[in-house]
């Protein structure tokens, strides 16, 4: 049983490796830089993003660079992850005539292609700017690590349950676009939730997404700044959306039409 084990999830891991080579040369080409726009195009949003809050905070007391590093790329993890799951399986489906790929192995591959993406944007500023003096080094690395990793899980799971509703109600598609939008302002990317009014901290936290960027820049900033987030109330929404997203898309796998 175990060597059975072992070796389908050797051929699971071969055919998730397989789309991710195709994902990428698909998405990205082999012309200029190819596949470093993966890495390249967070990191010009991040940069335009802290270069224009400079000029705008210019003379106050807050790490602007660190700030916005801290924020826009922890938010893309889960944001970059759905946006390219709605329409995993249309493009996709002559795949599944491979007997060894399965719906899943299509998600996966897209979304750790998203992750790996923003992570490693995200780390690469990071030693951009402590190497260049602009930054301070973070204060709790194991805290911004997990944060990351509670950040792709929920990325992950809500992929897994818009991408498997995508393809079954078109509506879903459209109403991704502003509810996404939501999700993001109210991320705490621009903001703290401790610059919040008490009244608007106690509603602002039943979002799942804002505590993940909390737990990052509580374990960059340390004390500069009061930070608040619940791992527990995290984690069960990841389960939860995880449970959820699995259900979905094997009823998706069962209703996909191959062509």
């Amino acid at each position: 049983m175990i060597n059975s084990f072992l070796h389908s999830l050797s051929v699971q891991q071969r055919v998730i490796g397989a789309l991710l080579r195709r994902e990428i040369l698909t998405r990205y080409g082999r012309n200029n830089i190819g596949f470093l726009w993966l890495f390249v195009e967070p990191m010009i949003f991040t940069m335009v993003l802290t270069a224009i809050w400079s000029v705008r905070r210019a003379g106050l007391e807050i790490p602007v660079v660190t700030f916005a590093i801290t924020g826009y790329p922890i938010a893309m993890i889960w944001r970059n992850s759905v946006s390219r799951s709605k329409s995993a399986i249309s493009p996709n489906n002559a795949l599944l005539y491979h007997r060894n790929v399965k719906v899943f192995d299509i998600f996966a591959a897209r979304i750790l292609l998203e992750i790996t993406g923003s992570v490693a944007s995200f780390f690469f500023l990071v030693m951009l700017f402590n190497f260049s003096g602009m930054i301070q080094p973070p204060e709790d690395l194991l805290k911004i690590l997990f944060g990351i990793l509670l950040t792709a899980w929920f990325g992950a799971a809500l992929a897994l349950v818009i991408g498997s509703l995508a393809e079954r109600f078109e509506v879903v598609n459209r109403l991704w676009s502003p509810f996404s939008f939501f999700l993001f302002v109210t991320s705490g990317v621009f903001f703290l939730v401790d610059w919040l009014p008490p009244i608007a901290q106690k509603y602002i936290l039943w979002l799942p997404t804002i505590h993940g960027v909390e737990l990052v820049r509580d374990g960059y900033f340390g004390r500069l700044f009061n930070t608040h987030y619940n791992i527990a109330y995290l984690s069960f929404w990841n389960m939860f959306l995880s449970l959820l997203g699995l259900a979905l898309l094997r009823q998706a796998g069962r209703n996909v039409e191959i062509s």
